[in-house]
């Protein structure tokens, strides 16, 4: 039986020239009721950033979760597409035991943790889903999923460390408290090990940790 192949591909370095930036800000889930879909969101702990009626055809309601620089909408006419059909819609987390706890104490249906079989993503649906977080915890690789009541597919996605090149080292940016407290946490487990190996404290580790938080988001090799 032959084994299967994977490739992979690391990010591309771009070019030297100035680009402009093209950021995601929305995405625009189809819902069949608008009050019930903005009950559900508001439950989430989202924030409500407008909910703008212009006439019985046209409503806009946009949601943003915390932490994050995209948004989504749903109300009328805004989309065609069919309520629930949206799937695959991914929330980045660093610590997904917490999230989906704090998910499940709202009343949300969450999945239990889980990885793929490939160890790579996951497959569409409930195809291939291992119980369990990865084995390793490798960044990327832990998920949990969850639907809102129409049934639009979203998931919790583990993200530790970046791969390299995803993050510009420049870049670096913490969408919340919680999330700069996780990465001080990491870097703090690191320079214990740092000063375990050395057989000294090092005073100078406020320069320490910054360059392993900074290495970490930018997917570069942390001091050692």
């Amino acid at each position: 039986m032959s084994r299967a192949k994977v490739r992979t591909q690391t990010a591309t370095r771009p070019s030297q020239a100035r680009r402009v930036d093209t950021k995601l800000e929305v995405v625009v889930i189809p819902v069949s009721d608008v009050d019930r879909a903005k009950r559900f969101y508001a439950g989430l702990g989202w924030r409500l950033d407008a909910d703008v009626i212009t006439g019985d055809d046209f409503r806009v309601v946009q949601f943003t979760p915390p932490g994050s620089p995209c948004s989504i909408i749903f109300g009328t006419g805004v989309t065609s597409a069919q309520p629930g059909s949206a799937q695959g819609l991914h929330l980045v987390v660093s610590d997904i035991e917490a999230a989906r706890a704090e998910f499940v104490e709202r009343g949300v249906d969450v999945s239990e943790l889980f990885h793929d079989v490939g160890g790579v993503f996951h497959h569409a649906g409930r195809q291939g889903r291992v119980s369990g977080p990865d084995a390793k915890r490798r960044s990327y690789a832990s998920f949990a999923s969850f639907s809102d009541p129409d049934g639009n597919g979203w998931l919790f996605q583990e993200v530790t460390v970046r791969l390299p090149g995803r993050v510009q080292a420049e870049d670096t940016t913490f969408g919340s408290s919680s999330e700069l407290a996780s990465a001080l946490r990491r870097a703090a487990a690191a320079h214990g090990e740092h000063e375990t190996r050395t057989g000294q404290h090092d005073a100078n580790w406020p320069d320490w940790y910054a360059e392993y938080i900074l290495g970490e988001q930018a997917g570069k090799q942390p001091p050692s």
